[in-house]
């Protein structure tokens, strides 16, 4: 979770535009319940979109160690929250990252960190999975990324379709997953259950 974001220039231009949306929906920004909405609006939707003002690089540069380890590494079941580009919906589910490190490694807290940058922007899950691999593969450059993502999407579940049990699937991978046995590997992997 990005934590310590504070409000950003542009919250005052992003209120008044809710206000106007509120007018053009037929409510009366002024009643009780929606006095405060429009503040509460520009502030949520800075938050969800911090991202833009991050470098997902440097944070895999800032914890960056030299490593004689060439197995596969896995962070799985990385929760996110994102919003799709074409409805300003929610999506969200659970991104799953491997890597065959190179010579380095990085802190495992900062693969979710990578997550988090690029799905606090507006997004399409296909594109989300591809810079989330693109990112770690030109920072550390390992032997091979892959990164999955499942996911809901509320613009599915909540108008158009009207879908509610969906669930959209995406992968990439360079490297050593392009072999299949290498990405069947990772794929039993994060589908295998362990009780800690």
């Amino acid at each position: 979770m990005i934590e310590g974001i504070e409000t950003r220039e542009g919250l005052e231009e992003l209120q008044g535009h809710c206000e106007a949306i509120l007018e053009l929906l037929g409510e009366n920004k002024y009643r009780e319940g929606l006095v405060k909405t429009p503040y509460r609006v520009a502030k949520a939707m800075q938050k969800l979109t911090c991202g833009y003002g991050m470098d997902p690089k440097a944070v895999l540069n800032g914890a960056k160690f030299k490593e004689d380890y060439s197995q596969m590494v896995i962070v799985k079941d990385i929760d996110f929250f994102s919003l799709c580009e074409h409805h300003l919906l929610p999506m969200y589910g659970k991104v799953h990252v491997a890597y065959i490190p190179n010579g380095y490694i990085t802190g495992l807290s900062k693969i979710p960190r990578v997550v988090d940058i690029f799905s606090h922007r507006l997004q399409v899950q296909e594109r989300l999975t591809t810079q989330i691999k693109e990112c770690i593969q030109e920072t550390l450059d390992p032997l091979g990324v892959m990164v999955v993502i499942e996911a809901k999407h509320m613009c599915m579940q909540m108008r158009g379709i009207e879908k509610q049990n969906s669930i959209t699937t995406t992968s990439d991978f360079t490297g050593a997953f392009n072999q299949a046995k290498t990405r069947q590997e990772f794929m039993n992997l994060i589908n295998h259950r362990v009780e800690l």
